[in-house]
């Protein structure tokens, strides 16, 4: 077989390997896929007339060092570098690769390369899986440990939570029916293969608390369990849709009509002992998701009645769980339209962002930010950018500075421009320019104009941005991200800007595109031209925070370079650039360098520096306070060249302040204009009482306008006055009381009695409805159309729906919810 697939591969060498390379984002545990695939063809990136929404930026600069110049202090670095450049072949035809990194530490990388061509009814496939213990720099042939098995691209390499050492490739079983897997426990040394007793639709999830346990969805629908880490497979549920670990308690939705394109008639269950148990949380759920400590569920319920009926119009509600979905409030948000639909942008423990999008399909809506229940909303950011065919919004997590997120606003004139938030959605302001440059063709003022991110929308108009915005927990301050500079973004090539301070300033460190990286904890930072049309040979490096750029030639044969690949952590030396050098049958090539001698020496005391974030003057002492407190950083001296170290933890220096406005949202019913910090009444409120329903009882809100910033820590000071009244009224959410049902496998007994009591409490909250006023929970329900819940955020990342209809790939992190599909 194999001889033939590569008298196949010869016959059919001038359509398999006369295409670019495109480099597809990594997904499930930090690996990536590198594949030969058309590049799409490029598309203009219209913005409209030129506008002008910059308001006076009063935010200065905030951080500088006084030592000598950056630039003068390397030398040799060339002989340096070439000792430590390593070049590595793979001997093989292959489409695709496939790079997970095993372990944190352990220099451990797998590549699984894959050739895939189907002919008439027939399909011929091979996987080969390469296994290095050098980050990358030599890698040894170990394919005869998955048996000549073909392992699947999109999903095939799963690498288990923390440090476990475990791995898991999901390929074919034998014959070309069924799948089987194969698992490692010694970081990809060994595999012991086990066929699975059905075929995965899905990536299988590790528990977060115990990587021994699995959860799987079958192509039929089907939930698995495995609690000795795949040996053992047992079926605990049929006909789910979507599932999800919530640490130890597994959620998932299913249907009881055999459909989960049934939306709104699904169930939401929940296991805390892998099956045994099933507790019903939810009926009526058109999806659901989690995010921080929120569960969220998108409830079915008619538009003006507790009691449905057939002929009533169906709207969705949000609801809130805080306790696992033992109890649920109504999310609190202004009236939503039939045709319109929201998002959950991001969600921590401390408060959640939701995007509330405008009526008539308008590519733009508002941004609400949640209290710390997750429940009661108020508005942060109007006309924030979301189109919504592909729900493409530009939101990011800046994790390198708490409190820090951007994202892009559409104008009348259809022009998109950055905004940047430093308190969590407190106020949003533009990027300031960068003091190296000058404002592009976009502005009508050539001296005043701002800063533009180009992010995931300019990814999908086709721009040339390889790289979203890049920010790193342990590289304190540190963002790269492509930009322009003008009244608007603009479909000129971007630049890459560098910020050292968490977005108050930037420098234009780059000309033209690049795919970047943040290495030894941001004491490093390396960056690739992004070039379609020709090989590189050069990469550009920078030890102090990007004002310097030096230039390495890492070869004398140019590659075709497909991406820039990393250990994640940001806290390795080593790079590896992949592609293929020209040639007959041009195969995978890498070469990785390591810098661990350019940085000769660990960096000692002296070589750190003191610095306050959100800070102008460090001796003042009342500026620096951000959501409650000041946080004092040691960084390392732009000048040191130094090794900053895999150890190196981040050391904050908490400082609280006195309360100021700067500590408050706007409260429930109340807004920001633009340019002013005061907060005023919505006028669809004025006059009227604002009431909520929070944990099955009514209250009144009486408020000047302010709330406390979810997180903010501020003691003493201008605290504005807010109270809640209990008004001892008894309200109702439209979800059904949870009943409890028991797994198959349970004693036959029970099942009468179960029968009745479900009845029982089915026939009490029917009649109970009854009594239930028109509106609940003052009629305050969000209304959807169909779109689907996209994940944005970090940090990881990686933007990922959180609800299919079907069963997708699981997000461990934050699962959101869009309309299109909302949370699950």
């Amino acid at each position: 077989m194999k001889g033939l697939e590569y008298f196949i591969a010869l016959l059919f060498f001038p359509m398999t390997f006369g295409v670019d390379f495109l480099v597809e984002p990594g997904s499930f545990n930090a690996h990536r896929v590198y594949v030969k695939s058309p590049v799409a063809a490029r598309s203009l990136f219209g913005t409209g007339p030129d506008a002008d929404i910059s308001r006076i930026h009063h935010i200065q600069k905030r951080s500088a060092d006084d030592g000598p110049d950056s630039c003068n202090g390397l030398h040799g670095f060339e002989t340096k570098l070439t000792r430590n450049t390593h070049n590595f072949t793979f001997l093989d035809y292959s489409r695709s690769v496939s790079l997970a990194w095993v372990g944190d530490g352990t220099g451990v990388v797998l590549a699984l390369t894959t050739f895939h061509m189907p002919i008439v009814f027939l399909r011929f496939g091979q996987s080969n899986l390469y296994r290095s213990e050098d980050y990358g720099k030599s890698f040894k042939d170990v394919t005869e440990l998955i048996n000549n098995t073909f392992i699947s691209t999109d999903f095939g390499i799963n690498i288990g939570p923390e440090n476990s050492g475990k791995v898991i490739l999901t390929g074919d079983a034998s014959g070309g029916g069924g799948a089987r897997i194969f698992r490692s426990r010694d970081f990809g040394k060994s595999f012991i293969h086990t066929e699975l007793p059905f075929q995965p639709l899905m990536q299988i999830m590790y528990n977060p608390q115990n990587s021994d346990v699995l959860a799987a969805i079958s192509d039929t629908h089907d939930l698995w369990i495995s609690k000795d880490f795949g040996k053992k497979w047992k079926k605990i549920h049929e006909m789910v849709c979507v599932v999800n670990w919530a640490m130890d308690t597994l959620f998932f939705s299913t249907n009881l009509n055999g459909s989960c394109y049934d939306k709104g008639a699904l169930v939401l269950r929940k296991s805390a002992d892998l099956g045994v148990n099933i507790k019903t949380v939810a009926e009526r759920i058109y999806s659901f998701g989690i995010g921080g400590r929120f569960l969220f569920a998108s409830v079915m319920a008619g538009s003006g009645n507790a009691m449905l009926s057939a002929s009533e119009d169906m709207i969705r509600a949000i609801h809130v769980s805080v306790d696992k979905g033992e109890t649920w409030n109504m999310a609190q948000l202004p009236p939503v339209g039939h045709e319109q639909f929201y998002s959950i942008l991001a969600a921590n423990d401390e408060m959640v962002f939701m995007h509330v999008d405008e009526p008539g399909d308008t590519g733009f809506g508002t941004i609400y930010v949640s209290d710390d229940r997750g429940t009661v909303y108020s508005k942060s950011l109007e006309r924030h950018l979301y189109t919504t065919p592909g729900g493409e919004t530009d939101f990011t997590n800046v994790t390198s500075l708490r409190g820090v997120f951007t994202t892009s606003v559409l104008l009348e004139d259809g022009s998109a421009q950055t905004v940047i938030s430093f308190d969590q959605g407190g106020e949003w302001v533009p990027l300031k320019k960068p003091e190296n440059t000058k404002c592009d063709s976009t502005a009508k003022d050539p001296e005043r104009c701002s800063l533009h991110i180009h992010a995931s929308y300019s990814t999908s108009m086709k721009l040339q941005v390889p790289m979203l915005p890049l920010s790193e927990p342990n590289a304190v301050g540190l963002i790269l991200a492509h930009g322009s500079v003008g009244d608007a973004i603009s479909m000129l090539t971007p630049d890459v800007y560098v910020s050292d301070d968490g977005g108050y300033t930037w420098l234009q460190a780059l000309k033209g595109p690049h795919h970047y990286a943040i290495l030894d904890s941001g004491g490093l930072l390396v960056a690739v031209e992004h070039n379609e049309a020709k090989p590189i040979s050069e990469i550009k490096f920078s030890t102090d925070e990007g004002q310097c750029w030096h230039v390495y030639k890492f070869t004398q044969t140019p590659v075709h370079f497909t991406g820039l690949a990393s250990e994640p952590g940001a806290h390795s030396l080593n790079v590896s650039l992949w592609g293929y050098e020209d040639a007959l049958i041009s195969h995978w090539v890498t070469y990785t360098i390591d810098f661990k001698d350019l940085l000769t020496r660990t960096c000692q005391d002296n070589d750190y520096v003191q610095w306050l974030a959100h800070s102008d003057d460090i001796s003042d002492p009342d500026d620096g306070c951000m959501l409650g407190y000041k946080e004092r950083f040691l960084r390392v001296r732009k000048d040191s060249v130094c090794w900053i170290g895999r150890d190196y933890i981040v050391t904050k220096q908490p400082t609280p302040c006195a309360c100021t406005l700067d500590d408050f949202l706007c409260d429930f019913g109340y807004y920001r204009k633009e340019n002013s910090s005061e907060c005023i009444e919505q006028a669809d409120l004025k006059g009227h009482d604002l009431e909520i329903c929070i944990h099955g009882k009514w209250e009144q809100l009486q408020t000047h306008g302010y709330r406390k910033i979810p997180g903010d820590k501020c003691e003493g000071g201008k605290e504005p006055e807010r109270r809640v009244i209990d008004l001892s009224t008894r309200c109702v959410s439209n979800l059904l009381d949870p009943q409890m049902l028991t797994d198959k496998s349970s004693s036959h007994s029970s099942a009468p009695i179960v029968a009745i009591v479900v009845a029982i409490l089915l026939t009490a909250v029917v009649f109970g409805a009854l009594f239930v006023k028109k509106y609940l929970c003052g009629g305050r329900f969000l209304v959807h159309r169909y779109s689907v819940l996209q994940h944005n955020v970090e940090a990881n990342g990686i933007d990922e729906p959180l609800d299919t209809d079907v069963a997708g790939a699981p997000n461990y992190d934050f699962h959101d919810d869009s309309d299109e599909d909302l949370l699950e």
